[in-house]
């Protein structure tokens, strides 16, 4: 029998996909017929990569050579050349802006030089649609080690407030101090729930998108860790309707979890029991609010509600709710493997860890970009962004969506981070960032 010696990872998130990535992988199923060489090579659908300015980006693996701005027409001279012939084709290799170099591989380019991936460690990584390659990266790991041993709630929130992580959609409230207050809730019924917000609204914000389209099955473990932590047996994902890839992959990874017994009753026989439904919103942006948002999963129109009592106290279906967004999930079980002072260790004293961040606007390398926390806004937009195309100088970026600022040239050397940010006038927000130039700033700072 044959066994696969090389995988080709085709990029199928949504910004690959609106650019033909589907129509790559059946061009690449027709070649590798063509050639016999189907029981040797395997495609894979992976979620994003990260330099979606370059994409679709197509990996072929263990080599680790990755082609840039892929299309249909190209995958014959692929399959000849480089799985044939194991001659790379140099032509849809990455060219440095700043060297005019070509490079192989994505580890190897400016944009990832600077970079920590914790949150986006398994996108472009695995195939999404597929339990048993989130298993083969640790996926479980986390979840198995507290059931298996029947760790005490309380470590897990402990474990959770030493490694500083803060909450990444917006304020950045301390994560374990949210999970506590949940855990210390007292429910007339005993009945608590698990609220996961994917209704990512913010202009020029993906980050939970590719998250959810990459790596949907850390999430669910993180929020299955959650549930046993606080007390609860029931979790919701509320997650934008316009997110059809990440709706689909969401669903996909629940149903595989159910078959092996990862959610549901008893996991891991261990006798507790947790399981996750899916809520489709339906664009509005103030569900992005946690009030909001639950009065909607209620089957209601999405309005905030009063607050105090907050929803560790009284939130979906008026019981005690644990609510946090897709990013923090996706810190979750990295944290609980690695421990919490390795995550502590990243980034500055009071904003541990790191953040993910759309880039967008007038750069060169638009995509995802995960960073230590305190990374100056200078090696962004300058070393992985590589800087304003066209000669043109760099006005302010933007951050933390309608609520956030804009932060002038005068300060790009700003670090990155929840304080630094809240100093000059601006937030962290959910992580969208939005670069201007000269001539297309929104108001003006000068």
């Amino acid at each position: 029998m044959n066994q696969i010696r090389c995988h080709v990872m085709v990029c199928c998130g949504t910004g690959c996909s609106s650019s033909d990535s589907p129509k790559i992988i059946e061009a690449f199923e027709r070649e590798l017929k063509a050639n016999d060489l189907e029981q040797e090579v395997r495609v894979v659908r992976t979620g994003c990569f990260g330099l979606c300015t370059r994409g679709p980006i197509v990996m072929i693996l263990p080599d680790g050579v990755c082609y840039n701005q892929v299309s249909p027409g190209d995958v014959r001279e692929i399959v000849q050349e480089h799985l044939l012939k194991g001659r790379v084709v140099e032509r849809l290799l990455r060219t440095e802006t700043e060297t005019g170099e070509k490079v192989t591989s994505l580890s190897e380019t400016q944009f990832y030089k600077h970079q920590q991936r914790i949150v986006l460690r398994n996108c472009g990584v695995i195939d999404p649609e597929s339990i048993d390659e989130y298993i083969g990266v640790d996926g479980y790991l986390a979840l198995s080690n507290i059931l298996e041993n029947h760790v005490e709630p309380q470590k897990i929130v402990d474990a959770i407030k030493q490694s500083g992580l803060r909450g990444r959609g917006g304020a950045g409230f301390p994560t374990g101090n949210k999970w506590q207050f949940t855990k210390d809730a007292v429910s007339p019924d005993g009945v608590k729930y698990v609220c996961c917000n994917a209704d990512e609204g913010d202009p020029g914000a993906f980050m939970d998108r590719a998250v959810l389209e990459g790596d949907p099955f850390s999430v669910l473990e993180a929020m299955a860790i959650a549930g046993y932590a606080v007390g609860a047996h029931q979790g919701y994902i509320y997650v934008r309707a316009e997110y059809p890839i990440a709706v689909k992959r969401l669903q996909i990874a629940i149903d595989q979890a159910h078959e092996y017994g990862l959610l549901g009753e008893n996991i891991f026989d261990s006798g507790f029991d947790f399981d996750i439904e899916l809520r489709l919103g339906a664009g509005a942006f103030v569900c992005g609010e946690e009030t909001a948002l639950m009065t909607s999963i209620e089957g209601h129109r999405g309005e905030p509600r009063p607050r105090p009592p907050f929803p560790a106290v009284k939130g979906l279906f008026q019981r005690p709710t644990l609510l946090n967004n897709v990013e923090t999930y996706a810190n979750i079980t990295w944290i609980l493997n690695n421990g919490p002072e390795a995550f502590a260790a990243i980034g500055t004293p009071k904003s541990t860890g790191t953040k993910v961040f759309a880039l967008g606007g007038k750069i060169t390398n638009t995509g995802l970009v995960e960073i230590p926390m305190g990374t100056p806004l200078r090696t962004i937009i300058e070393d992985i962004g590589g800087g304003v195309p066209n000669g043109k100088k760099f006005k302010a970026a933007q951050t933390g969506g309608p609520s956030g600022g804009c932060i002038p040239a005068s300060l790009i050397d700003t670090p990155i981070d929840y304080d630094s940010l809240a100093a000059i006038g601006s937030m962290m927000g959910s992580g969208g960032l939005i670069v201007m130039d000269e001539d297309n700033c929104m108001v003006d700072i000068a």
